[in-house]
């Protein structure tokens, strides 16, 4: 069980570490507004990872049975996905993803609504989810229902830890900050989750 959930911290902090466009809203929130309106706005984005943690765990589980058949191609191929988005990370800038809106007045909630709706409407989260879930075989056909519960309240952590952690970093550091950094950090990640899906290729066909 303590495995599981590592597994679960893990992959959610994998799809909520790449600096996208979530992430400088955040950032941007936390420099302009302070801490809170960055995690609040974090929050938001987690809400939208249930959804379509929810929905890959369905998907898994639609499929399960040609899942187990071809597990070793569909493995091979969440590793493809996994490697292609670190490229996308790597090569992207968040820089240019950012829309700078000093003036204008986000409360809390709006915050958090705002940020949910830009994280919803990313439907490449979904094909992360079932990628992942599929790579780290976290969701087996014979789970129970408090077995996916655990496992997708272990997913939540991971992502609102990254956001609670990365928001008060960038309070503390806010007067020294670059936002033209975030650059660096998606080049630093997305060689990462390469290495992690070069990995996951390696480890599918040796074992």
């Amino acid at each position: 069980m303590f495995d599981y959930i590592l597994k679960g911290i893990f992959i959610g902090l994998l799809v909520s570490i790449p600096v996208g466009p979530i992430g400088v809203l955040c950032i941007q929130r936390t420099l302009n507004k302070g801490k809170w309106y960055g995690i609040i706005s974090g929050l938001g984005a987690t809400t939208s990872d249930l959804i379509y943690a929810l929905i890959a765990v369905f998907c898994l589980s639609f499929v399960e049975s040609f899942i187990e058949e071809y597990r070793l191609i569909i493995q091979l191929v969440a590793s493809f996905v996994v490697l292609l988005f670190g490229v996308y990370i790597f090569r992207s800038n968040p820089v240019r993803q950012l829309s700078v809106q000093k003036r204008n007045k986000t409360n809390y909630f709006n915050a958090y609504v705002s940020a949910f709706a830009l994280c919803v409407t990313n439907p490449l989260i979904l094909f992360l989810f079932i990628g992942l879930f599929a790579r780290f075989s976290f969701f087996a056909p014979q789970d129970s229902f408090s077995y996916i519960i655990i496992g997708l309240l272990s997913v939540l952590i991971g992502a609102f830890s990254w956001w609670v952690l990365l928001n008060s970093v960038v309070d503390i550091f806010r007067k020294k900050i670059n936002v033209r950094g975030l650059w660096l950090v998606n080049k630093v990640t997305g060689v990462l989750i390469i290495i992690l899906s070069l990995g996951g290729v390696l480890y599918t066909l040796l074992y």
